[in-house]
């Protein structure tokens, strides 16, 4: 399947990271590309290896036009719903390209409301090269804050599951409880918190 790409020349692409975790930010990223500095490799951030991914992060900041980082914390997904903390965090992550794009063109089914026109696209990250640059960015980011969240509460096992509801996540959710760090209007964590009363 093929994308038929807007007649636009600044088209930003948006993704995001995190909607289903348990714990912590759900984050996205906004990205311009150059169009004369190609990115061999772009591909959905699910399914390229760490490795890969971390170095196409490295190369997707250097030659991207522009690129930014938006995120929801865990108090704001509590507070306004998994879905609008998720496109309020799409938001912020356009306003803070310091180029403004003509098009944006969003992973999913829907789009936020931004000031300039915009376009969701299902499978987006398979099929449009700016998307899964965005998804790359949003991935090594939310990865990297899991490792670092591991580092302080190692008994959760963040680093591995990334805060997704694994049997090991569940189990150690019930045995210690939730950390200031979980979301705490999601049902698994919810039940934790209240048998912990």
């Amino acid at each position: 399947m093929e994308f038929i790409y807007p007649k636009a020349n600044l088209i930003a692409g948006v993704d995001e990271v995190g909607r289903g975790p348990l714990v912590g930010a759900v984050v996205t990223a906004a990205v311009i590309l150059d169009p004369n500095n190609p990115i061999a490799g772009l591909a959905d951030s699910k399914k390229i290896s760490e490795k890969k991914r971390e170095k196409l992060f490295d190369e997707i900041k250097e030659k991207a036009l522009c690129w930014c980082i938006g995120r929801a914390e865990p108090e704001e997904i509590d507070k306004i719903n998994i879905l609008h903390a998720t496109m309020l965090a799409m938001q912020r992550a356009v306003a803070g390209l310091s180029i403004v794009p003509e098009f944006v063109l969003i992973d999913g089914n829907r789009c936020p409301e931004l000031p300039m026109p915009s376009q969701a696209v299902v499978k987006g990250d398979s099929l449009v090269q700016e998307i899964s640059a965005a998804s790359i960015l949003a991935k090594v980011v939310r990865d990297r804050e899991m490792v670092e969240l591991d580092k302080a509460f190692p008994e959760y096992g963040f680093a591995k599951h990334k805060g997704y509801p694994t049997a090991y996540h569940l189990e150690k959710l019930a045995q210690y409880g939730a950390t200031e760090f979980h979301r705490k209007s999601f049902a698994p964590v919810r039940r934790a918190l209240d048998s912990q009363k």
